[in-house]
C-alpha cells in the first residue's frame, strides 16, 4: 500500500496512547507497510496546574475510584502495556502533568520530519522515567537529542506565535466528536477509536485497499 497516512489523536500523558501506538506500529511491520504518521493534540487535563497531580489522587477525585479499583485498573493496564512491549514504571511515573508544552514540541518536530521520534522520546521520558513533561527544560533536553540546533524549539514551546496553528489542530480534533483517546484517522477518512489489538489494526489497514 502506497502513501498511507495515519493521524493519531492522543495526549502525551494518556496511558493507553503508547499502547495503541505500539500496536499500530507492529501491525504496520507485520504488513510490511511504511506509513506517514502525524499527531493531533487532545489534552485530557488542559487546566492542570504547573505541579501536576498525583495519579492516585487524581483517579480518586475524578472517578471516585477506591484503592482496589485503582489496583485492578493498573494491573489491567500493565498487562496490556507488557503485551504491546511498552514499558511503564509507576514507581517513577507518579503524577499527571499538563501536556500543552509537550504537544507544542511535537508540533515543532513536524517541521523537522521527526514527530514519531519525538513522540517516542516523550513516551520514554514520561512513562519509563517519570519526568515532568510540562517542564520547559526537560522538553528542550529531548529536543536537543533530535535536533542539536534547537533554538526554535524553545520559541515553539513558549511563544504565543504558534497558538493559531495549535488551535487549528485542536479544532480538527473537536470536529471528530471523540469521547476518548487514542484515535486514529486513516487516509483522512476512516476513524478508529481505542488502543486496539495488532490484529484489529491489521484488518483495518487491509480494508483500505
Amino acid at each position: 500500500m502506497k502513501n498511507l497516512k495515519i493521524e493519531m489523536v492522543h495526549d502525551v500523558v494518556c496511558s493507553w496512547c503508547p499502547i495503541g501506538y505500539a500496536n499500530l506500529q507492529q501491525a504496520l511491520r507485520n504488513l510490511n507497510i511504511d506509513a506517514n504518521i502525524f499527531f493531533l493534540p487532545s489534552e485530557l487535563n488542559p487546566d492542570m496546574g504547573p505541579n501536576g497531580e498525583n495519579i492516585d489522587e487524581y483517579l480518586s477525585r475524578r472517578y471516585q475510584w477506591t484503592q482496589l479499583k485503582r489496583q485492578e485498573y493498573r494491573i489491567h493496564l500493565l498487562a496490556a502495556a507488557g503485551q504491546a512491549g511498552v514499558a511503564m514504571d509507576f514507581s517513577k511515573r507518579t503524577r499527571y502533568y499538563n501536556s500543552n508544552k509537550a504537544h507544542r514540541l511535537i508540533h515543532w518536530s513536524e517541521a523537522h520530519n521527526k514527530q514519531q521520534a519525538m513522540n517516542e522520546l516523550l513516551i520514554g521520558a514520561y512513562f519509563e522515567r517519570g519526568l515532568d513533561i510540562s517542564n520547559t527544560q526537560v522538553l528542550l533536553g529531548l529536543a536537543e537529542k533530535l535536533v542539536p540546533d534547537n533554538s526554535s524549539a524553545e520559541l515553539t514551546v513558549m511563544s504565543h506565535e504558534v497558538d493559531h496553528q495549535m488551535r487549528r489542530k485542536q479544532k480538527r480534533v473537536d470536529q471528530l466528536g471523540l469521547t476518548s483517546v487514542p484515535a486514529f484517522i486513516f487516509n483522512e477518512n476512516k476513524l478508529v477509536s481505542g488502543s486496539n489489538s495488532v490484529e484489529y489494526f491489521e484488518q483495518t489497514i487491509k480494508s483500505l485497499h
